[in-house]
């Protein structure tokens, strides 16, 4: 059983909308985008058993933290807006904030947002590699980098280039497209709203979100075909070896959102450096305590350390887009074997 101070971020709001019951979690959901129900109802599926004083520390930070910010003298919808695009970003806040001034319904695009990566694979694998660039930049990162994996890696690195090509789509054309998957999955049209698509930045982060080996076959398709084009992907690609740069403020931010156990596992393939700079924005005796848990691990595999890493740069980005911290330029060097 966890103690208190070991919710984490999604554990902690895990806890909240499981103390607050069905109907009230129910009602807050209704506000979340799609992953983030995902992600929520994960880490509730995870919690295991969770005391009643646990819930009660929990629920009386949240009313603390809730006293504290209250909204008093500020409008409603710039509040809304306000805090949104704090916590989501500006782009991921846009359509979310639509829906809840505006009453708008779920677009075509935006319904695919709750589908399974393999189901929005098996729905494009047969469409030309511009309309699939076109979803993946539409998608969330994380969630655009499962669906590649159940793609074709051919298919998937012609999509990756020319979603690093992409700088942007007329309305008519994302219309067409909105369209087309609105009919295919009978939901009804409000249209959508989109700023900017791809880029090398969007490539950058959906292939942050792929093992080592599927990352590196792309980065080498893209290099073959454009390698102006793959530098600047390269560029703006972040990997964990790159959390050497954050500064020591960010760092304790990114710490208290890391559990545990997925610290452990990410440090076990951590050179000295990077561990030594985790370890010295810790006290001394939770540094004592995780180089004890360090040497009392042993081996594990690989992929556990990957795995472990990924989800840290997950929480890392997260925390950027919600201006909690800065995370810097990354290294392109951090790719070179």
């Amino acid at each position: 059983m966890a103690n208190d101070d070991e919710f984490k971020g999604l554990d902690r709001a895990a806890v909240l909308l499981l103390s607050l019951g069905e109907d009230q979690a129910a009602e807050v959901m209704k506000h979340l985008a799609p992953r983030e129900v995902q992600r929520l109802g994960l880490a509730m599926s995870k919690l295991g058993r969770v005391s009643t004083d646990q819930a009660h520390a929990v629920m009386r930070e949240f009313r603390e933290k809730l006293e504290r910010q209250t909204s008093l003298g500020l409008g409603a919808d710039q509040f809304l807006r306000g805090a949104l695009t704090k916590a989501l970003g500006g782009d991921r806040a846009n359509s979310l904030i639509e829906r809840i001034l505006h009453g708008g319904e779920s677009s075509g695009l935006e319904n695919l947002k709750w589908l399974e990566p393999r189901a929005i694979a098996e729905l494009i694998k047969l469409e030309h590699p511009q309309v699939i660039a076109l979803v993946l930049s539409y998608l969330e990162s994380d969630q655009a980098g499962e669906v590649l994996h159940f793609l074709p890696p051919r298919q998937a690195s012609e999509a990756l280039l020319r979603l690093a090509n992409l700088d942007g789509l007329q309305p008519g054309a994302l219309r067409e497209l909105n369209d087309a998957l609105e009919e295919t999955l009978s939901g009804e049209s409000q249209g959508v709203q989109v700023s900017a698509m791809g880029g090398p930045k969007v490539a950058a982060e959906i292939l942050n979100q792929l093992d080592s080996t599927q990352s590196n076959s792309i980065m080498e398709f893209l290099r073959s075909q454009d390698e102006e084009l793959a530098n600047k992907v390269q560029d703006q690609m972040f990997v964990f070896d790159d959390l050497i740069n954050v500064d020591d403020r960010s760092m304790q931010t990114l710490l208290r959102e890391i559990s545990s156990e997925t610290l452990i596992l990410a440090l076990k393939g951590a050179n000295a450096a990077l561990k030594e700079k985790f370890l010295g924005n810790m006290s001394k005796r939770a540094a004592e305590m995780l180089r004890d848990d360090l040497e009392a691990k042993g081996p594990v595999r690989l992929s556990e350390v990957e795995a472990a890493q990924k989800e840290i740069l997950q929480i890392a980005t997260r925390l950027e887009s919600a201006g909690q911290i800065q995370l810097g330029g990354s290294s392109a060097e951090a790719l070179v074997s």
